[in-house]
Protein backbone atom coordinates (compact mmCIF):
# COMPACT_ATOMS: atom_id res chain seq x y z
CA UNK A 1 0.00 0.00 0.00
CA UNK A 2 1.14 3.05 -1.05
CA UNK A 3 2.58 5.48 1.35
CA UNK A 4 0.29 9.04 1.81
CA UNK A 5 1.71 12.15 1.88
CA UNK A 6 1.09 14.17 4.85
CA UNK A 7 0.68 18.22 4.78
CA UNK A 8 3.21 19.98 6.69
CA UNK A 9 1.93 21.36 9.91
CA UNK A 10 3.63 24.68 10.27
CA UNK A 11 2.00 27.64 7.84
CA UNK A 12 4.17 28.49 5.40
CA UNK A 13 6.17 31.05 6.15
CA UNK A 14 5.80 34.76 4.01
CA UNK A 15 8.10 36.21 1.97
CA UNK A 16 9.99 39.08 2.89
CA UNK A 17 8.68 42.72 1.59
CA UNK A 18 11.97 43.12 -0.38
CA UNK A 19 11.83 39.41 -1.55
CA UNK A 20 15.79 39.26 -1.00
CA UNK A 21 14.78 38.22 2.93
CA UNK A 22 17.36 41.36 3.98
CA UNK A 23 15.82 43.49 7.15
CA UNK A 24 15.10 46.78 6.10
CA UNK A 25 17.09 49.60 6.48
CA UNK A 26 16.73 51.53 9.79
CA UNK A 27 14.75 54.36 10.04
CA UNK A 28 16.57 57.64 10.60
CA UNK A 29 15.21 60.23 13.32
CA UNK A 30 14.88 63.76 12.14
CA UNK A 31 15.94 66.43 14.25
CA UNK A 32 13.69 68.74 14.12
CA UNK A 33 12.93 68.47 18.15
CA UNK A 34 16.22 69.07 18.86
CA UNK A 35 16.56 72.26 16.44
CA UNK A 36 12.55 73.35 17.93
CA UNK A 37 13.60 72.41 21.77
CA UNK A 38 17.21 74.13 21.66
CA UNK A 39 16.30 77.20 19.84
CA UNK A 40 13.72 77.19 22.41
CA UNK A 41 16.06 77.33 25.30
CA UNK A 42 18.38 80.30 23.84
CA UNK A 43 15.59 82.26 23.12
CA UNK A 44 14.57 81.80 26.74
CA UNK A 45 17.51 82.58 28.00
CA UNK A 46 18.19 85.92 26.02
CA UNK A 47 14.80 87.04 27.26
CA UNK A 48 15.11 86.21 30.62
CA UNK A 49 18.88 87.50 30.86
CA UNK A 50 17.58 91.20 29.00
CA UNK A 51 14.45 91.11 31.30
CA UNK A 52 17.06 90.98 34.46
CA UNK A 53 19.02 93.67 32.88
CA UNK A 54 16.07 96.24 31.93
CA UNK A 55 15.04 95.89 35.93
CA UNK A 56 18.42 95.80 37.58
CA UNK A 57 20.95 98.12 35.32
CA UNK A 58 20.04 101.58 34.23
CA UNK A 59 21.39 102.64 30.45
CA UNK A 60 24.34 103.77 30.59
CA UNK A 61 25.39 102.35 33.88
CA UNK A 62 28.58 100.07 33.89
CA UNK A 63 28.80 97.18 36.27
CA UNK A 64 33.02 95.52 36.15
CA UNK A 65 33.46 91.60 36.30
CA UNK A 66 35.89 89.62 36.01
CA UNK A 67 38.81 91.79 37.08
CA UNK A 68 37.50 94.11 33.98
CA UNK A 69 37.33 91.61 31.53
CA UNK A 70 33.50 91.92 31.64
CA UNK A 71 31.24 94.79 31.84
CA UNK A 72 27.24 94.82 32.45
CA UNK A 73 25.77 97.40 31.08
CA UNK A 74 22.61 98.59 29.30
CA UNK A 75 22.21 99.48 25.60
CA UNK A 76 19.83 99.16 22.83
CA UNK A 77 20.69 98.77 19.65
CA UNK A 78 18.74 99.53 16.29
CA UNK A 79 20.98 97.61 14.05
CA UNK A 80 22.26 94.13 13.64
CA UNK A 81 24.19 91.66 15.82
CA UNK A 82 27.13 93.73 17.40
CA UNK A 83 25.54 96.97 16.67
CA UNK A 84 26.39 96.75 13.26
CA UNK A 85 24.22 98.87 10.68
CA UNK A 86 22.78 100.84 13.66
CA UNK A 87 18.99 102.53 12.41
CA UNK A 88 18.26 99.87 9.70
CA UNK A 89 15.75 98.25 12.18
CA UNK A 90 12.76 97.71 9.76
CA UNK A 91 15.09 96.26 7.49
CA UNK A 92 16.23 93.24 10.20
CA UNK A 93 13.37 92.65 11.47
CA UNK A 94 11.88 91.35 7.87
CA UNK A 95 15.42 89.49 7.64
CA UNK A 96 14.91 88.08 10.90
CA UNK A 97 11.33 86.92 9.80
CA UNK A 98 12.83 85.61 6.67
CA UNK A 99 15.17 83.83 8.36
CA UNK A 100 12.92 82.18 11.39
CA UNK A 101 10.69 80.90 8.30
CA UNK A 102 13.00 79.45 6.30
CA UNK A 103 14.45 77.60 9.00
CA UNK A 104 11.78 76.35 10.49
CA UNK A 105 10.47 75.24 7.00
CA UNK A 106 13.57 73.19 6.55
CA UNK A 107 12.97 70.98 10.21
CA UNK A 108 11.59 68.32 8.45
CA UNK A 109 14.35 67.27 6.08
CA UNK A 110 16.65 67.66 8.55
CA UNK A 111 18.68 64.70 10.02
CA UNK A 112 21.57 66.05 10.90
CA UNK A 113 22.74 66.53 14.49
CA UNK A 114 25.22 69.39 13.87
CA UNK A 115 22.88 71.28 11.72
CA UNK A 116 20.21 70.99 14.26
CA UNK A 117 22.31 72.64 16.53
CA UNK A 118 23.49 75.44 13.99
CA UNK A 119 20.53 75.98 13.26
CA UNK A 120 18.42 75.99 16.37
CA UNK A 121 21.51 78.70 17.58
CA UNK A 122 20.74 81.16 14.73
CA UNK A 123 16.69 80.54 14.83
CA UNK A 124 16.99 80.79 18.83
CA UNK A 125 19.13 84.29 18.55
CA UNK A 126 17.25 85.51 16.13
CA UNK A 127 13.48 85.46 17.56
CA UNK A 128 15.21 86.92 20.60
CA UNK A 129 16.32 89.97 18.89
CA UNK A 130 13.27 89.85 16.77
CA UNK A 131 10.74 90.37 19.62
CA UNK A 132 12.55 93.53 21.12
CA UNK A 133 12.16 94.97 17.55
CA UNK A 134 8.67 94.31 17.49
CA UNK A 135 7.68 95.21 21.33
CA UNK A 136 10.11 97.75 22.51
CA UNK A 137 10.34 101.35 22.20
CA UNK A 138 10.28 103.62 20.21
CA UNK A 139 7.73 101.41 18.24
CA UNK A 140 6.38 98.10 16.12
CA UNK A 141 9.12 96.74 13.76
CA UNK A 142 11.09 100.05 15.31
CA UNK A 143 12.20 98.50 18.58
CA UNK A 144 15.66 98.58 19.83
CA UNK A 145 17.25 95.28 21.02
CA UNK A 146 18.80 95.36 24.87
CA UNK A 147 22.60 94.48 24.67
CA UNK A 148 24.07 93.81 28.16
CA UNK A 149 27.84 92.07 27.74
CA UNK A 150 30.55 94.70 27.06
CA UNK A 151 33.80 92.78 27.30
CA UNK A 152 37.84 94.33 27.74
CA UNK A 153 36.38 98.08 28.92
CA UNK A 154 33.25 100.03 29.59
CA UNK A 155 30.43 100.87 26.97
CA UNK A 156 32.03 98.70 24.10
CA UNK A 157 35.00 100.80 24.06
CA UNK A 158 37.00 97.70 22.20
CA UNK A 159 34.16 95.17 21.15
CA UNK A 160 31.22 96.23 20.04
CA UNK A 161 28.33 95.30 23.07
CA UNK A 162 26.27 92.39 22.35
CA UNK A 163 23.49 90.11 24.48
CA UNK A 164 22.46 85.99 24.27
CA UNK A 165 21.61 86.16 21.30
CA UNK A 166 23.88 87.86 19.31
CA UNK A 167 26.38 85.12 20.89
CA UNK A 168 24.02 82.84 19.65
CA UNK A 169 23.61 83.83 15.99
CA UNK A 170 27.58 84.05 15.73
CA UNK A 171 28.28 80.79 17.37
CA UNK A 172 25.44 78.89 14.76
CA UNK A 173 26.88 80.59 11.85
CA UNK A 174 30.49 79.43 12.42
CA UNK A 175 29.43 75.71 13.51
CA UNK A 176 26.82 76.14 10.08
CA UNK A 177 30.46 76.94 8.18
CA UNK A 178 32.35 74.18 9.57
CA UNK A 179 29.87 71.73 8.40
CA UNK A 180 29.59 73.26 5.07
CA UNK A 181 33.66 73.23 4.33
CA UNK A 182 33.38 69.65 5.39
CA UNK A 183 30.30 68.65 3.42
CA UNK A 184 27.71 67.82 5.99
CA UNK A 185 24.00 67.90 4.42
CA UNK A 186 20.92 68.69 6.13
CA UNK A 187 20.73 65.04 5.82
CA UNK A 188 23.34 64.01 7.31
CA UNK A 189 25.01 62.77 4.13
CA UNK A 190 28.54 63.90 2.92
CA UNK A 191 28.27 65.38 -0.64
CA UNK A 192 31.43 63.55 -1.27
CA UNK A 193 29.87 60.14 -0.46
CA UNK A 194 27.18 61.21 -2.46
CA UNK A 195 29.75 61.64 -5.75
CA UNK A 196 31.02 58.57 -5.03
CA UNK A 197 27.65 56.96 -4.84
CA UNK A 198 26.92 58.81 -8.37
CA UNK A 199 30.39 57.02 -9.65
CA UNK A 200 29.47 53.81 -8.98
CA UNK A 201 26.25 54.00 -10.15
CA UNK A 202 27.33 55.36 -13.69
CA UNK A 203 30.38 52.60 -13.45
CA UNK A 204 27.40 49.99 -12.84
CA UNK A 205 25.77 51.40 -15.79
CA UNK A 206 28.75 51.30 -18.25
CA UNK A 207 29.83 47.59 -17.44
CA UNK A 208 26.29 46.90 -18.02
CA UNK A 209 26.19 48.41 -20.82
CA UNK A 210 29.49 47.13 -22.15
CA UNK A 211 28.27 43.50 -21.07
CA UNK A 212 24.98 43.50 -22.85
CA UNK A 213 26.74 44.50 -26.35
CA UNK A 214 28.89 41.76 -25.56
CA UNK A 215 26.28 39.14 -25.23
CA UNK A 216 24.86 40.66 -28.32
CA UNK A 217 27.77 40.37 -30.42
CA UNK A 218 28.00 36.65 -29.66
CA UNK A 219 24.62 35.87 -30.12
CA UNK A 220 24.85 37.37 -33.26
CA UNK A 221 28.39 35.08 -34.25
CA UNK A 222 26.44 32.14 -33.04
CA UNK A 223 23.46 32.89 -35.39
CA UNK A 224 25.77 33.75 -38.05
CA UNK A 225 27.30 30.33 -37.76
Amino acid sequence: MPEQSHPTSGPATPPSGDGDGASPAPRRRSRARLLLGLALVVFALDLATKLLVVATIDRGENIRTLGGAVYLTQARNTGAAFAFAEGATVVFTLIALVVAAVIIRSARRLFSTGWAVALALVLGGAVGNLVDRLFRDPGFLRGGVVDWISVFGPNGEHYPIFNVADSAIVCGGVLGALLAFRGIEFDGSRTKDKEAAAKADRDADRDADRDADRDADRDAGTAAG
